[in-house]
């Protein structure tokens, strides 16, 4: 079964909620696919073994074959390409390596360069499989660096994926494909303005989701109402505590120090595996 933990927005306790849910089951694997800001690895501390670079292909045109046509710039659909008086003109930065422009190319003049834009790194702690990819920085496109994060995904473990906060193309490139997303939430008007963005992008993917409310006794019961007319399942709720704000300011897990949760932890991925077939469409 393959689990995303996601939120609409940052600072939720996405990741918390991603590694204690690991730590607490058996035959897991832990992807942090957070790949702009990695920190699963500062709670779990594996031992990394392998290491690989992630590259796009980036065009680069042969000014002898080229004559203007501007079919490159026709066909690129994110404007990483423009013909200015016939002379073709890449923009990197906003390339997303999809290889149309070399596809379409009339004269065959466009050959691709790889780029480097990250690495993912391999590794392991107490049983647990941990996989973490790091955006290069300056680089802005996250998205194949998670899919190289996914490649690793091994069906034969529980898999456990921590995705980046929001709701754009890094958070469905996440999340698609699997079989549940948790969706990590605070109960104040910006949480649930966020949740409900992260809402809309499950259900558009037709994936069961629940939610986790965390710092539940703080902020309002406006968050409780929207879920209740959503028909939304509240999976869990964590109190906010000084004790847990300790904790992970230290680097630790909640339950390693305060084992009470990771029965909590447990009953939680009980109850995801037995409703995992709900699908919450409106």
């Amino acid at each position: 079964m393959i689990i995303s933990v996601a939120s609409g927005k940052g600072g939720t306790g996405k990741t918390t909620i991603a590694v204690n849910l690991a730590l607490s089951l058996s035959n897991v694997q832990l992807l942090d696919c957070d790949v702009e800001e990695p920190n699963c690895h500062i709670f779990i501390k594996p031992v990394f073994e392998n290491k690989n670079i992630v590259f796009i292909p980036i065009p680069q045109v042969d000014s002898k074959k080229c004559d203007g046509c501007g079919r490159c710039q026709e066909f690129c659909a994110y404007n990483a390409i423009a013909v200015v008086n016939k002379e073709v003109l890449i923009f990197s930065e906003l390339c997303h390596g999809c290889g149309s422009c070399t596809y379409f190319c009339p004269n065959d003049a466009i050959e691709e360069e790889n780029k480097k834009i990250g690495i993912i790194e391999i590794g392991k702690k107490n049983g647990i499989q941990f996989v973490h990819g790091k955006l290069d920085v300056g680089m802005m496109m996250s998205p194949p660096v998670i899919r190289a994060v996914k490649k690793h995904v091994n069906k034969k473990k529980t898999v456990i994926i921590d995705a980046p906060p929001g709701t754009s193309c890094p958070v469905i490139t996440a999340i698609k494909d699997t079989d549940f997303v948790i969706l990590v939430t605070e109960p104040t008007p910006f949480g649930l303005n966020e949740l409900s963005l992260a809402v809309e992008v499950v259900r558009k993917l037709k994936i069961p989701f629940g939610v986790i409310i965390n710092r539940s006794d703080l902020g309002n019961k406006k968050t409780d109402e929207y879920c209740v007319r959503e028909n939304i399942p509240i999976l869990m709720r964590i109190p906010f505590s000084k004790k847990i704000a300790e904790i992970y300011s230290r680097g630790d897990s909640i339950i390693e120090t305060l084992p009470e949760y990771r029965e909590n932890f447990q009953r939680l991925f009980e109850n995801i595996k037995q409703g995992k077939n709900w699908l919450r469409i409106k």
